[in-house]
């Protein structure tokens, strides 16, 4: 009866040891896109940003698809396309090029999940490429709407900008 009851509790551990790891290995990361930890901001902590009167606003760029920069966007934020094709790429690195590179620029597309997102990991080697030391990019593991719009963080919508 002892050697039963040593038995349930080790499967009830290795179910559970199981289910963590399977659950850090499922969790998206800013590796999968390759952005490093460093080049990341959260939601709350750019919306913090945008809302404090004094402070230095960084240049918000929407990477994604015009859909859903017209439908819901950061209050400032330019549309300058999909990153995943080479038009947006272009118009990404004309926008930025005069722009001194220590200029705070933080890029967002918010499609998909963020280990899917087709638009973040190009634009993020293009401004590293172009040598931009304070290029971040919003970390939306999910989401634009689930984690931005949905948690009340300001918003614009329509009137996409060319």
């Amino acid at each position: 009866m002892n050697a039963q009851r040593g038995s349930r509790r080790w499967t009830g551990a290795a179910v559970v040891l199981i289910s963590i790891t399977a659950s850090a290995a499922a969790a998206p990361s800013a590796a999968d896109v390759g952005v490093d930890q460093a080049h990341l901001v959260r939601p709350a902590e750019l919306a913090a940003i945008l809302r404090s009167p004094g402070a230095r606003k960084p240049l918000v760029l929407q990477i994604g698809f015009r859909i859903l920069y017209e439908q819901a966007h950061i209050p400032g934020a330019e549309y300058v396309g999909a990153s995943s094709d080479a038009a947006g790429l272009s118009r990404l690195r004309s926008r930025v090029e005069r722009l001194p590179k220590d200029a705070a620029i933080v890029l967002y597309c918010g499609c998909c999940p963020w280990s899917r997102c087709p638009n973040v990991q190009p634009a993020y080697a293009a401004l590293q490429a172009m040598g931009f030391e304070n290029a971040k990019v919003l970390w939306i593991s999910d989401n634009f709407g689930a984690e931005w719009v949905d948690k009340g963080y300001p918003v614009e919508r329509a009137g996409a900008k060319p």
